[in-house]
This record gives C-alpha cells, sequence and structure tokens, in this order.
C-alpha cells in the first residue's frame, strides 16, 4: 500500500540554512557531470585523436573510481572543511594541466597525467546527503525537519538537473567560443562550490557525530565542567559538549572501507555497476543509432527527453509513501529497470529508441532514490558520505566499461548488436537485488531515532 502526499516538498524548501550548502554542491555536480563528454570534446576539437580522448575519459573515470572513495572516507574521518579543499585543489590542478596543454597542443602524456589528477574530484552528490542527513537526525530542525526519503527525491532532481544540462552547456561553449571554454566554465563553477561549501560549516556533520553513546558521554562531561565552574560557564557548555563529541567519537570511526565490510554497500556498487554499464552502452549505441540515420542530433534529443522524464518521475516519487521494507522495494525497483531498459533488444528505428529510453527513464530515478535510502540504512550515519560515494563509484566502474563494450561491437557487429547485448546487462540489476535480497534485508539497521538535539 502507499500514501500520496504532494505537499512533502514544502518542508525540503523551507530548511534555508541547507540552501548554501545545496547550492554549492549542485554547482560542483555541473562540473562532474559534464566531465566525460566536455573532456572529450575539448581534445578532440583541438585536433587530438578519438582515441587520445577516449583514453583521458576512461582515465578520468578509473581515477574517480580508485581515489574518490578514499576521498570521502576522509571526509567522513576528519570533516568535510578539513578534506575537500585539498582534494579540490589536486582535481583543479588536473584541470589547469589538461586545459593548459590542449591550449598550447601539447605531447599527449601531459592529457593521462591531468585526468588522473581531476579524479580527486570529492563527490558533492555523497556530502549534500551527508548533510541532509546530519540536520534531520541531530534533531537540528526540529518538527519541521523532511522526511529522508523526500530528501532523497530532492537531491535526486539535482542530480539529474545537472546531468541534463551540464554536458550541453560544455559542449555549446566548447564549440561557439573555444575548445577549452567548457571546461574552463566548469572549473570555475567547481571552485565556486568548493567555496561555498566550506564556508557552510553550519550544516557540516562532525565526525562520528552519529555515535550516540559516545557523544552522550561527551554531553555529560561538558554537564559536569560547566556546574562545577558555574553559570558563568553555561554559555559555552554547548559548544564544549559538541566538541568533545567531535573529539571523542573521530577515533571510533573504522579505518577500514566500507566496501569490505558492509555487505549491503557491495550489493549496492554491484547493482550500480550494472547500471552504469547498461546505460553507457546505451548511450554509445545511441549516438551510433543516430550516425546511422544521418541525424547526429537526434541522439542529444533522446538523452535530453530521457534526462527529464526521469527527473520528473523522481520527484513523483518522492511524493509517494510506500510501506514495503526498503529490501523489497530494491528489488522491485531492480526489476522495473531491467525489464523497461532490458526492451532495448526491440530497437530498430529512431521511435523505437525514443520509446524505450523514455519507458527506461520512468523507473530509473526510483532506483536509485531507494538505493540511497537502502544505503543510509544500512551503514552508520557517520559514514554515509563513503558509503553513496562507493555506490557512485560503481556507477563510474560500469560507464567505464559499457562504451567500450559497445565500441567494440559496434565496429564489429553493428548498432543494433549493441543494444542487444545491452538487455543481458540489464537483467543483472534485477539478478543481483533477487539474488541478495536475504544480505540486503541482514544488513538494514533498526529504524532511527533522532539524536537527542542540542545547542549547536
Amino acid at each position: 500500500m502507499a500514501a500520496v502526499s504532494p505537499g512533502v516538498y514544502k518542508k525540503v524548501l523551507s530548511v534555508r540554512e541547507a540552501y548554501p550548502f545545496d547550492i554549492a554542491c549542485l554547482l560542483m555536480r555541473f562540473f562532474g557531470s559534464m566531465l566525460n563528454i566536455g573532456v572529450v570534446t575539448m581534445i578532440t576539437l583541438s585536433g587530438y585523436s578519438f582515441l587520445t580522448a577516449g583514453l583521458s575519459s576512461s582515465l578520468i573515470a578509473l581515477s574517480i573510481f580508485v581515489v574518490t572513495p578514499r576521498v570521502s572516507k576522509r571526509i567522513d574521518e576528519r570533516g568535510q572543511s578539513a578534506v575537500v579543499p585539498k582534494a579540490a585543489a589536486v582535481s583543479l590542478l588536473g584541470l589547469v594541466v589538461l586545459i593548459a596543454n590542449v591550449a598550447l597542443h601539447g605531447p599527449v602524456w601531459p592529457l593521462f597525467v591531468g585526468a588522473l589528477l581531476v579524479g580527486f574530484f570529492p563527490s558533492p552528490q555523497a556530502m549534500a546527503r551527508a548533510r541532509w542527513t546530519y540536520l534531520i537526525r541531530s534533531g537540528r530542525l526540529g518538527e519541521a525537519a523532511p522526511d529522508l526519503r523526500t530528501m532523497f527525491s530532492y537531491e535526486s532532481v539535482l542530480d539529474d538537473m545537472a546531468f541534463i544540462f551540464s554536458p550541453s552547456i560544455s559542449i555549446a561553449l566548447a564549440a561557439a567560443i573555444a575548445p577549452v571554454a567548457g571546461m574552463v566554465c566548469g572549473g570555475v563553477a567547481f571552485a565556486v562550490g568548493v567555496v561555498l561549501l566550506c564556508s557552510a560549516k553550519g550544516t557540516e556533520p562532525y565526525p562520528g557525530w552519529s555515535q550516540g553513546e559516545t557523544a552522550g558521554s561527551a554531553a555529560d562531561v561538558a554537564d559536569a565542567v560547566g556546574d562545577a565552574a558555574g553559570d558563568g560557564a553555561a554559555a559555552s557548555k554547548g559548544a564544549l559538549a559538541e566538541g568533545a563529541a567531535a573529539v571523542a567519537s573521530a577515533a571510533s570511526v573504522p579505518s577500514k572501507s566500507l566496501l569490505a565490510t558492509s555487505s549491503a554497500v557491495r550489493v549496492l556498487f554491484v547493482i550500480y555497476a550494472f547500471a552504469g554499464s547498461f546505460l553507457g552502452l546505451f548511450d554509445t549505441a545511441t549516438v551510433s543509432l543516430s550516425e546511422d540515420l544521418n541525424s547526429p542530433d537526434f541522439a542529444g534529443a533522446v538523452l535530453m527527453a530521457s534526462g527529464a522524464v526521469s527527473m520528473t518521475a523522481g520527484f513523483l516519487f518522492g511524493m509517494v509513501r510506500l510501506r514495503a521494507p526498503l529490501p523489497k522495494q530494491l528489488v522491485v525497483a531492480a526489476c522495473a529497470v531491467g525489464l523497461s531498459f532490458g526492451t532495448m533488444f526491440l530497437v530498430d528505428s529512431a521511435p523505437t529508441l525514443m520509446a524505450v529510453a523514455l519507458l527506461g527513464a520512468c523507473t530509473y530515478a526510483p532506483l536509485l532514490i531507494v538505493a540511497n535510502g537502502v544505503c543510509e540504512r544500512a551503514v552508520p550515519d557517520a559514514r554515509l558520505t563513503e558509503a553513496i560515494t562507493w555506490l557512485n563509484a560503481g556507477y563510474t566502474c560500469g560507464a567505464a566499461f559499457g562504451p567500450t563494450v559497445a565500441g567494440a561491437l559496434i565496429d564489429a557487429f553493428g548498432t543494433m548488436a549493441s543494444f542487444k547485448v545491452g538487455t543481458l546487462l540489464c537483467l543483472g540489476m534485477p539478478l543481483t537485488a533477487i539474488l541478495c535480497y536475504r544480505v540486503v534485508k541482514a544488513s538494514i539497521l533498526p529504524a532511527y531515532t533522532v539524536v537527542e538535539k542540542r545547542e549547536m
């Protein structure tokens, strides 16, 4: 059974203290969403080969897969403002190397070096969700706190906004002004976003903030100190409690990767890897079919239309209150995506391609929202940044694999062969969800209770 609540987003939009970090993360998302296609466009328009451009893009994806989860782990251990500026500086340095080398039309190897450095890019999707979870579960928002699932839907809409518009903006600037213009614009947006995010320290979760027992004992210590010192210390008691909790609980953050310790994260990683692989293949095959039809602009129209439908579906899904347990929701959502995009083996013309793209887009955003909800319930709150980053890393891993397979199939057997193989990749998602249902169910933590509200 389910209930529909059209006004659920009012609570999300009424949290004004979330505006700075959401705007910051949206700017950072624009940079992340234009990385692959923006780098390929910049390099090819500057006279380098498609092979060089493809290798550079693949190195960025590989670097993000290897490095970004470890950056997020450091963020959970030390805090966003302590880690993000350093990681962003390395990523921007890589972008500068890429842009400078392209502008000077230098040798190929600096492009590969720059691509590897860009992979230090910190995950804005994970950091925004971590801040929202902190605001909601810490009790800071009181009764005005939105539902976590609504928040995940809202953030999914922002993800789709960046996905829809940023690649088009990058390509348009590169074509109209200069090959490097699109990535320069993305780099500036990223830098501004980092500054805004690190300036919004009032909403930043401190390391180990959800460790209830540690935070409680730290607050007790602060109470004792305040009582002993008299009324004059009362004003600073809240700050002392928070500081003591941060220091004491930071040491309790586990040192091992969540991919190694959490079964649910591993299952979701595989599901996201299948999603990235079949979507990467689908996008590549869409471009190929458009070229076969002598209508290259059709590919852009398909991708933008499907992105808009996905954004709308995610927005509407956030209004629905499902009573089914999260593991069952995950199985149903994975089956819906697998069966809808699994019809791509029927693609043989522009109308059938558009139909499959729009049908699949209706199911994709709900899967991501449910998967984020499962992730949030399966890991400690203080490690949510790393957990969500591992999911995104799985997608990145698949996205690097899918286009490679598609290209080989298209060259050898034609466009339609790649669509048929894409169907097999689609079926990997529901198969994984069904086989690992008990694993996910056992990983779900008990329903949370809001941490005792404290002065911040």
